[in-house]
């Protein structure tokens, strides 16, 4: 995951993390569910870029056993 889509990620979990205090504080449930939201989101988004991530981290380690095994063979 680039460094900025981390902290985009983050930004957003902390953003809906002070909406819903301040939405609990002040008792406007409106604000409160708007940053359970973001928090919801944000977390989602971090998982998402994790996963290709990962995908993009199996396929490299395929290629590589591919070309090891190629190379193996000559």
């Amino acid at each position: 995951m680039s460094i900025l889509d981390k902290v985009k990620d983050k930004a957003e979990q902390l953003i809906g993390g002070a909406k819903e205090k301040i939405g609990q504080a002040t008792g406007n449930e409106s604000l409160e569910h708007s940053g359970q939201r973001e928090q919801v989101m944000g977390e989602a988004k971090e998982a998402g870029h994790d996963l290709r991530d990962k995908a993009a981290d199996a396929v490299e380690d395929m290629k590589d056993g591919a070309k090891n095994k190629a190379d193996d063979a000559k």
